[in-house]
C-alpha cells in the first residue's frame, strides 16, 4: 500500500511537473522541439513495456496496457507532424512538361 502511494505521488508531481514545463514553451519553438520529444515517448513506451510485462496483478497488466497503446499513439502522432512539419521545408520539383509522342 505505502509503495503504491509513492508511485502515485511521484506521477501526480511529474503531471504537473510536464504541464509546467510545455506551458512555459512559446509556439515558436513547440513545434521543432516535438521531433526531441520523439525520443522520450520512444523510452516511456519502453518504460511501459517493462513495467506491465513485471506486474502481476489484473489492474497493473490493464493499466500497463493502456499506457502503452497511449504511448504508441503519441510517438506515432509526435512523427507525423514531425514528418508534416519537414514537408513544409522541402522544395517541390517542378512538373515534368509531357510531350505527346504520335
Amino acid at each position: 500500500m505505502n509503495e503504491t502511494v509513492t508511485l502515485l505521488t511521484i506521477f501526480v508531481l511529474s503531471v504537473f511537473v510536464g504541464i509546467e514545463v510545455i506551458a512555459k514553451v512559446s509556439s515558436t519553438l513547440h513545434t521543432p522541439l516535438m521531433s526531441g520529444a520523439n525520443a522520450i515517448h520512444g523510452v516511456i513506451l519502453l518504460g511501459a513495456i517493462i513495467a506491465t510485462g513485471s506486474s502481476d496483478g489484473a489492474l497493473p497488466v490493464t493499466l500497463g496496457v493502456v499506457a502503452i497503446v497511449l504511448a504508441a499513439v503519441n510517438m506515432v502522432g509526435g512523427f507525423v507532424v514531425t514528418d508534416r512539419m519537414l514537408q513544409m521545408f522541402t522544395r517541390k520539383k517542378p512538373a515534368a512538361k509531357r510531350e505527346d509522342v504520335a
